[in-house]
């Protein structure tokens, strides 16, 4: 069957683009280029959600093929109940990330050198990631975070859902995304108030001694 003539193509934003329950439907029934299309939609956004969690390129591309392919694997197996096909998606990649971090017994910081291109840089431009002092203070923090809270501010602010859609990724209600959002805000902010006024004292005393040393 050709997906092209079968399936009923819309515009959006002046890109081609195809509903996604009858590719859904269609990728169900075990048409593969029904799947890859699934796959073109998500594969960038499940990356992202893995790299961030893991901290290193290569393993993320690693669990996002796993992703995939479990995905194959078990999309005949896929009932709709209303969630978005994401959703799904992002629950194997869950599950995969909290095996990989089982298995290396320790989380992993994204490593900012200089010169670093992802292998897939044009594919994945999200991946570029951020030298500044303060922001690697920052992601140092939020990577000590429990997973559900990584999670939700990998959801919200590199995958750009809402807090109804973050719920149907995690099994949670609205309210208590919204209610897990503030309190990790307010968690994050203390914590790198401290760090930044611990780095500004540090600084202080490093200018002292240098001026008893003139």
């Amino acid at each position: 069957m050709n997906i092209k003539t079968s399936l009923h193509p819309r515009k959006e934003n002046g890109l081609e683009d195809y509903n996604e329950d009858e590719v859904l439907a269609s990728a169900i029934n075990g048409n593969l280029e029904a799947f890859g299309l699934l796959y073109e939609r998500y594969v960038r956004r499940i990356y992202n959600y893995i790299y961030y969690r893991t901290g290193d390129v290569h393993d993320a591309e690693d669990l996002t093929a796993r992703v995939f392919m479990r995905s194959l694997k078990h999309i005949r197996h896929y009932k709709n109940r209303g969630l978005p096909f994401s959703a799904w998606l992002y629950r194997i990649a869950h599950n995969l990330v909290a095996n990989w971090h089982r298995d290396n017994s320790r989380r992993k910081e994204v490593a900012l050198e200089e010169g670093y291109i992802p292998s897939q840089a044009s594919e994945y431009p999200e991946s570029a990631l951020m030298r500044t002092e303060a922001q690697e203070d920052l992601l140092r923090i939020i990577r000590q975070l429990p997973a559900d809270r990584q999670q939700l501010l990998i959801l919200k602010f590199v995958d750009h859902l809402s807090n109804a859609e973050i719920g149907q990724v995690m099994r949670r209600t609205e309210g208590a995304i919204k209610s897990l959002y503030h309190r990790t805000l307010l968690a994050i902010r203390t914590d790198f108030s401290i760090e930044i006024d611990q780095s500004n004292g540090d600084e202080e005393n490093e200018n002292r001694s240098d001026e008893e040393l003139c």
